[in-house]
């Protein structure tokens, strides 16, 4: 219960500092990634200007609270999302490119969708490795974007510890939602799926 009270704070002002955030995002990004001088804040603010990488980290957080018994089992697929997308970011900071990125990343948001939706459990190591390969392509179009001069790690830095946040308070709500009327969660995750489906429609 303790660290279940822990996760829910910090998911708690994870959501009041996202939200600020978001409020200065305007400033600092806009629809077209583009990135300001400030790289840390630049970094900062990335994850909260495409919906498709806002959606897919709070689903990570959501659906791995709903699926796992404990925060200790709980926590193991976000890590691994937040592993797998620094990989990817660097990869993308040194040139390298995967065939498909932007059409996994709509597919992650599909999957993940249907994820919660259907409270779908399976093996830790499982959530965590299909979650750590849409985390590659995340990672790699958040690398691929940064083109401007300057600190990469502050930029890298930046959207790490958004991500943090955003898995926070997907864990948070999940914990506190497990336990209440299922229909919640399923509109949630066929929101997402939602999301994801008129990307894909739009990327035809």
């Amino acid at each position: 219960m303790a660290a279940y009270s822990r996760i829910r704070s910090i998911g708690l002002f994870g959501l009041r500092a996202l939200g600020l955030l978001a409020m200065s995002g305007v400033a600092l990004a806009h629809p077209g990634h583009e990135i300001a001088n400030n790289l840390f804040l630049s970094g900062l603010a990335h994850p909260l200007t495409g919906f498709d990488h806002l959606f897919a980290m709070l689903a990570v957080g959501l659906w791995s609270a709903l699926t796992y018994s404990s925060v200790r089992k709980a926590v193991w697929t976000p890590v691994s999302f937040l592993c797998l997308l620094l990989i990817g970011a660097f990869f993308g900071l040194s040139g390298v490119s995967l065939p498909a990125t932007e059409p996994m990343i709509i597919v992650s948001l599909f999957i993940l969708g249907l994820l919660i939706a259907t409270r779908l459990s399976m093996p830790i190591w499982a959530g965590a490795a299909l979650v750590g390969f849409f985390a590659l392509f995340h990672g790699l179009a958040h690398g691929s974007e940064l083109s401007a001069p300057g600190s990469v790690i502050a930029f890298v830095a930046g959207f790490m510890l958004t991500t943090f946040a955003l898995h926070l308070v997907g864990l948070a709500a999940g914990f506190a939602l497990k336990k209440r009327d299922l229909r919640l969660t399923r509109v949630a995750g066929v929101g997402i799926v939602v999301y994801g489906v008129s990307l894909l429609t739009m990327a035809a």
